[in-house]
């Protein structure tokens, strides 16, 4: 009997989702989200797809196994700042470090300046009498009883949520076990957590600020679960329901409502992880994956197969320091505003007309110009073909709008205006892109650049130019890229203990317990929660190190064997090369000594892979896949030119498509510029290179080649 696995990626706008049937048939779909309640547009989704299989719901919904789903619930709460009431119990004497943060101005030389609102005001952080030192002894022992005036108080203000963050905690957490267990038993109806089952890591103001979101975000994200679950069960599903996390792993909803912060970056998190399985296939270990949407353009990276991760992250300014992938994200889509700034110059975004209004030529009360409106005058979106055809475009309104707004003004003609709206987004994207690769120690040029939303396809030959990238890939699902990458995601729990010395003076003992004891952790959440077999568990163990005197640390990933082994001096060669890396010099001959601040390990339980093939197993001829010419701008001739015009639905594995040519689907188009040719690979991606540069280590089968 057929089986499936579902990704649902729930946005803004739409949600997308991906069927794969145990044979590796796979579907793709997008309906449009319903923001009031996701879980109903996720409902709805799964019976659209149902219906796209031709089975009956109640068949169809009785053969998933499993339904991994990226939510923006957290993220939304985050960016709009609708997330709950919310207060903050800590230690006497620390009531404003939420508020103080480090002590550094985000914008160093603007005096006007303002930090971000804490997500806890101040007339909502409470203070106890208690102190744990820095070695983790009870100073001042700590008093349940005290908790009782902040109870009333927090009942008699109606707070949703509680955050508790004691000095040193990570240290010595009795305390604020003591304080939950309290808060728990007197507020049954709030949702109440600590920084040691959030973040149990040195530095305060980093746990303290982590344990802030995840209760703002806590109880919005466990009431949408709950009733997620609730409507799954109501429609007889069986099967399992994973969420993806930040990190790029994906867990059991139980385990995201013990820490919601996890979820924070749930949505652009499958990016890099479907990157890195679409780079595999076609031989290669490291990429750049780019998805770019209405509102945001998200840059990922990945190197020898991994997906890189930061504790460094960032959402609208509140400081996240748990584990997550390392997305650079920019105002730059679709959407994106252009505006003409006090010099007189042209500029794109970062502000958005998004999905409501929406650009101009979506008629939906829009009056701003966008890169949309821009691509649909330049000719690379079809009016009469957006969306499949169910959404039409209106191109004169498109030219008013930006003749009256920017040309006129800039006394420029409304094609040369679009084609700078075009220029500079491209340019934007190509900053982002240096950011996660060049900013990191990378060389974009030696990357599999991997393209993935409804617009990014349009704009990548033009990244690539600017960045010297020979080829990039889209990948036969690539307006769904997040869906299909939460299917790929495996079962994944970070856990963090705060270990400061140097290294002269480290403790064995001291050291593996460490490990030994999150490894229990790791292994009582997938194996007793998760049921994963023992022999699909691998141990990815991180060290936090840094030279003498330092103030920021590298974060080393290790060899599970050189932890096990105490295997300190290829620990310390490691260190050396990956420090010279990042920042071009290590002290290796100097002898510095070295200091650890924190131990990590990431326990992961491996899911089974789909297979994503194309509908289609026959291909055609690419003649008779071709729609019509159209005229369309070429940036390298800066005119348009009437270009052949393909059906990007068609199977058309194994051919080759000469540039300058647009390749239509239903819901992306691909421009190939005058530089570009384009093959298509057995799995229907789209595989865009120079002309002079046929790609490296790309091999086309017997098939592909006698079709080429």
């Amino acid at each position: 009997m057929t089986r499936f696995k579902l990704g649902i990626d729930i946005g803004g706008t739409f949600t997308d989702l991906i069927c794969v049937s145990s044979e590796g048939k796979t579907s793709v779909h997008k309906t449009l989200s319903t923001p009031q309640d996701p879980s109903i547009g996720f409902i709805h989704g799964i019976r659209e797809v149902a219906a796209m299989t031709g089975m009956t719901f109640e068949n169809f919904i009785a053969s998933i196994d499993t339904i991994v789903h990226g939510t923006t619930v957290a993220t939304n709460a985050l960016l709009t700042l609708k997330g709950a009431k919310t207060a903050l119990i800590t230690t006497q004497g620390f009531r404003d470090a939420l508020e103080m943060r480090r002590g550094i101005r985000e914008e160093q030389f603007n005096n006007h300046y303002k930090n971000v609102a804490p997500l806890a005001p101040r007339y909502l952080r409470f203070t106890v009498d208690e102190r744990i030192d820095s070695e983790g002894k009870v100073l001042t022992k700590f008093n349940p009883k005290t908790l009782l005036p902040i109870i009333e108080k927090i009942k008699e203000e109606q707070v949703e949520s509680v955050a508790v963050c004691f000095m040193n905690s990570f240290k010595n957490a009795t305390h604020e076990k003591q304080a939950i267990a309290f808060l728990r038993k007197n507020l049954k109806n709030i949702f109440v957590t600590a920084s040691f089952e959030v973040l149990p890591s040195i530095r305060f103001y980093e746990r303290v600020s982590t344990t802030a979101v995840s209760a703002f975000v806590g109880p919005i994200v466990a009431r949408y679960l709950d009733n997620l679950t609730q409507k799954l069960e109501h429609v007889n599903y069986q099967g399992t329901l994973l969420i993806m996390q930040s990190n790029g792993g994906v867990v059991v909803p139980e385990q995201v409502k013990k820490n919601p912060a996890v979820t924070v970056l749930s949505g652009p998190a499958a990016a890099p992880t479907a990157g890195a399985f679409y780079a595999k296939m076609l031989g290669y270990k490291n990429c750049i994956t780019v998805d770019m949407g209405g509102t945001s353009f998200d840059a990922a990276i990945v190197i020898e197969g991994e997906c890189v991760t930061s504790t460094e992250g960032k959402i609208n300014r509140y400081r996240i320091a748990l584990p997550s992938l390392d997305i650079i994200t920019i105002g730059a889509g679709g959407g994106s505003i252009g505006w003409i700034n006090e010099g007189g110059l042209l500029q794109m975004g970062p502000q958005s007309a998004g999905a409501l209004p929406g650009p101009v030529c979506y008629e939906r009360g829009g009056v701003a110009p966008t890169c949309t409106d821009a691509d649909i005058i330049l000719g690379y979106l079809n009016p009469d073909f957006f969306a499949g055809g169910k959404l039409k475009l209106n191109k004169a309104k498109a030219e008013k709008a930006i003749k009256v707004e920017l040309a006129e003004k800039l006394g420029m003609s409304t094609l040369e205006t679009a084609a700078g709206m075009y220029r500079i987004i491209n340019s934007n994207m190509a900053q982002g892109v240096r950011e996660i690769s060049v900013e990191r120690g990378y060389d974009p040029r030696e990357f599999l650049f991997i393209v993935a939303g409804g617009a990014g396809s349009i704009h990548s030959s033009e990244i690539c130019k600017e960045l010297e990238i020979p080829m990039f890939l889209v990948p036969n699902v690539s307006s769904i890229f997040c869906a299909a990458g939460m299917l790929l995601g495996d079962l994944k729990h970070d856990y963090i203990r705060s270990y400061y010395t140097t290294f002269k003076n480290i403790d064995k003992k001291n050291f593996l317990s460490l490990f030994n004891e999150m490894k229990a952790e790791g292994l009582k959440a997938l194996v007793g929660e998760e049921g994963v077999a023992s022999n699909r568990i691998s141990y990815h163990p991180t060290l936090d190190i840094r030279y003498l005197g330092q103030y920021h640390e590298v974060q080393l990933e290790t060899n599970w064997d050189d932890i096990l082994k105490f295997n300190l001096k290829n620990i310390f060669e490691a260190f050396h090369q990956e420090h010279n890396r990042q920042f071009g010099y290590s002290l290796q001959e100097e002898a510095t000594e070295m200091e650890l601040i924190n131990v990590r390990l990431r326990v992961v339980g491996k899911t089974e892979r789909p297979k994503f093939l194309s509908l289609e197993t026959t291909a055609i001829k690419l003649t008779e896949a071709l729609k019509e010419h159209r005229k369309v701008y070429i940036p390298e001739l800066k005119r348009m030119k009437n270009i052949p015009v393909y059906d990007g639905d068609m199977p058309l594995f194994g051919s080759t498509i000469e540039g300058p040519c647009v390749i239509e689907k239903i819901t992306t188009s691909i421009f190939v510029s005058e530089n570009y040719n384009c093959v298509v690979d057995s799995y229907g991606s789209f595989l865009v290179y120079e002309k002079k540069k046929f790609p490296l280590g790309f091999q086309l089968n017997k098939k592909e080649n006698e079709n080429r």
